[in-house]
C-alpha cells in the first residue's frame, strides 16, 4: 500500500503569534524575575516614603500631628499614618497619649545622638580648607576658643612665596584679628571672653582706640560685624595682611569654631561682599549645616 506524499510531507507551520509562546514556555524565570523586579521597586518607594515622613516629623520640630506631616510631605493623612505605624513599630515615631500627636520615638534619638558625637566642627571644615586653598590661593585655617584665645587646631597655605606668621597652635588677638572678631561678634556672651576683650582694649594704643567708636566701642563693632554676616580687616593684626572671617554653628547655634581665610593685602580683597568674604561664608554656612544647623 502507498503512502499519500502529500499526508507525509505535511508540516505544521510555526507562526510568530506561537514563537512569544514557545519563548515563555522555555523561560520559566522571566515571570518571576519580573515580579521580583516589581517587589524591589515597592520596598525602595516604600523606604523612600518612609524616610520623608520622619524627615518631615524632625523638620516641624520632632512633634506634629497627622494632618500637618501629611501636608508637608504631599500625602494623604490616611497614606501617612500607614507609615507612621511602621516607623512606630521600629521606635522611630511615638504617638502621644491622647494620639492627635506624633513624635520622635527612642530609636531616632538614639541615631540623632550617634550622629552628633561624629559631628567634630574641625573634621569636618578639613574640605573647605582645601578647597579655600585651592580656588582662592589664601591660607585658611579654622581656630576654636583655647582659654589663652582663639586658637589655630587647622591649617592649610598655598604654594606661594608669600608666609604668613601664624600656625597650628598660634593664638589671635580678640579685637584685632577677624578671627577673634568672629567669635565674639557672634557667639553669646562668655565672661571669659569679656575679659579677654576687656585687657586688650585696655592695652590698645591711641591710633587703634581711633579705629573704634568712641563711647560703646564693643557694642559698635558687634553690630557691624553682625550685619555685614563675617569679619573682615585690612593691615589691622599683621602688617600686610588682611583676612576674612565667618562663625561655624552647631544644632543648637552656638559658635563652636571659626573659619578664616587670609592672605597678603595686595592680593587680597577683604570686602564682606567680595569673592572672597562670599567664599568663606558658602563654606562656613555648608559646615554649620552639617552639624545640624538651621538658619
Amino acid at each position: 500500500m502507498k503512502k499519500d506524499k502529500k499526508t507525509a510531507d505535511v508540516v505544521l507551520p510555526t507562526t510568530a503569534a506561537h514563537e512569544p509562546r514557545a519563548r515563555k514556555a522555555r523561560q520559566p524565570g522571566v515571570a518571576v524575575e519580573a515580579a521580583d523586579g516589581r517587589e524591589r521597586r515597592q520596598r525602595v518607594q516604600a523606604a523612600e516614603t518612609c524616610l520623608a515622613v520622619l524627615k518631615a516629623l524632625a523638620g516641624l520640630g520632632g512633634r506634629a500631628s497627622l494632618t500637618a506631616i501629611g501636608a508637608a510631605v504631599g500625602e494623604s493623612p490616611a497614606k501617612v499614618h500607614r507609615y507612621l505605624a511602621s516607623l512606630m513599630a521600629e521606635g522611630l515615631v511615638e504617638q502621644d497619649r491622647g494620639g492627635t500627636q506624633y513624635a520622635l520615638g527612642r530609636e531616632a534619638i538614639h541615631i540623632g545622638l550617634a550622629a552628633m558625637r561624629q559631628n567634630d566642627p574641625v573634621r569636618m571644615a578639613e574640605p573647605a580648607l582645601q578647597q579655600l586653598r585651592e580656588s582662592l590661593q589664601v591660607t585658611s585655617f579654622v581656630a576654636v576658643m583655647g582659654n589663652m584665645g582663639p586658637t589655630i587646631v587647622r591649617f592649610e597655605e598655598p604654594s606661594l612665596p608669600i608666609t604668613v606668621n601664624v600656625r597650628v597652635g598660634s593664638v589671635m588677638s580678640m579685637l584685632w584679628s577677624a578671627t577673634g572678631r568672629a567669635f565674639f561678634a557672634f557667639m553669646e556672651p562668655q565672661p571669659e571672653v569679656e575679659a579677654l576683650l576687656a585687657r586688650e582694649l585696655e592695652a590698645a594704643g591711641p591710633e587703634q582706640r581711633r579705629l573704634l567708636h568712641a563711647s560703646r566701642p564693643l557694642e559698635q563693632l558687634r553690630g557691624e560685624i553682625r550685619a555685614a554676616g563675617c569679619a573682615a580687616i585690612r593691615d589691622l593684626n599683621l602688617p600686610g595682611i588682611s583676612a576674612v572671617a565667618a562663625p561655624l554653628r552647631d544644632y543648637n547655634g552656638h559658635v563652636v569654631a571659626v573659619l578664616c581665610a587670609l592672605g597678603a593685602s595686595g592680593g587680597f580683597d577683604p570686602d564682606p561682599q567680595g569673592r572672597i568674604a562670599q567664599a568663606v561664608c558658602e563654606q562656613a554656612r555648608a559646615i554649620s549645616a552639617s552639624l545640624g544647623y538651621r538658619d
